[in-house]
């Protein structure tokens, strides 16, 4: 049985009339039965709602910031639940709260009034402007005509990104509860171009990148069947280049605390014009073999990572 969970009533909802929930979790069993599988799927960046507090300080309109977005991923893995896995997206754009970053990873030069001390201010992230609030979009155009407050980053936190981390991380805890180990899969997509400065195991540029922190973030058995698997499917499979993995990644994947994290980046061009943002005829080839992808980790026995 599949069931969407509406984000609880007591969750405080974006300023934006209309955008609230948001992020949505679609669940293989209803939340009182155990998972049918360790298995939990993130998209954080495939999000495509702008509030309209933030396009009011904005500069840029809205199709100039979509270029950030992983635009249908969440389609891609939509059919996980069916198969026994626990799915979180977005629904919020990653420029307006980027969901794969340290929720306090802001840069000072966005903001008319000081940061507290905790913020996390000089983080190589933070220093490109792709903090958790974005301070340029693509070809480094700067996304506000006004500097923002720090009320306003404390709001899209606390809004949208703690609660996000609150619901994966509670995912994750039922996973371990019921299977005695959680394995999350952090869905991502990369620009073409990402993908051809990058040469694949077999040669020619990559089609999918899987990103384990070098191997800190899961056990070796849950990427090499990962590659593998892909591989088998056609795809050209790197590791760690030139995404070894983002927040998310190295947040929850602690093999020792029987929680494994892979990150994974599709490259783009197997099913979109990235110009026009439209889908192509890859969209639904890609999507039945991430399917295929997902019935093979579904049935797998996951003795090893334990």
């Amino acid at each position: 049985m599949n069931a969407w969970e509406p984000i609880a009533s007591d969750t405080p909802t974006t300023a934006g009339q209309g955008f609230a929930p948001a992020f949505e979790v679609l669940r293989a069993a209803p939340e009182d039965q155990p998972p049918p599988t360790p298995l939990v799927f993130a998209s954080p960046h495939s999000g495509r709602l702008y509030p309209p507090e933030m396009m009011a300080a904005a500069r840029l309109e809205t199709q100039d910031l979509r270029g950030s977005e992983d635009a249908f991923v969440d389609d891609l893995i939509g059919g996980a639940p069916a198969l026994g896995v626990a799915v979180i997206r977005a629904r919020l754009a990653r420029a307006y709260i980027d969901l794969n970053r340290d929720a306090w990873e802001l840069d000072p030069a966005m903001f008319e009034d000081d940061l507290p001390a905790f913020a996390q201010a000089r983080t190589a992230r933070v220093a490109a402007g792709l903090g958790a609030i974005a301070r340029v979009a693509g070809e480094g155009r700067p996304i506000y005509a006004r500097k923002l407050t720090f009320a306003e980053a404390k709001t899209r936190i606390e809004t949208a990104h703690q609660p996000y981390h609150d619901a994966l991380d509670r995912l994750l805890a039922q996973a371990r509860k019921a299977h005695g180990l959680a394995i999350l899969v952090d869905w991502h997509s990369m620009p073409a171009a990402a993908a051809r400065g990058h040469r694949a195991k077999g040669g020619g540029p990559c089609d999918i990148v899987l990103g384990d922190r070098f191997g800190a973030a899961c056990g070796p058995p849950l990427t090499g069947l990962m590659e593998k698997t892909l591989e088998q499917l056609g795809y050209r499979v790197a590791r760690n280049a030139p995404y070894a993995g983002g927040y998310t990644t190295e947040h929850y994947g602690r093999p020792t605390r029987r929680t494994h994290a892979i990150q994974v980046e599709i490259n783009r061009g197997l099913y979109m014009n990235e110009t026009t943002r439209e889908p192509t005829e890859g969209l639904a080839r890609l999507k039945a073999d991430i399917e295929a992808a997902t019935t093979r980790l579904a049935g797998t026995d996951w003795a090893e990572l334990l």
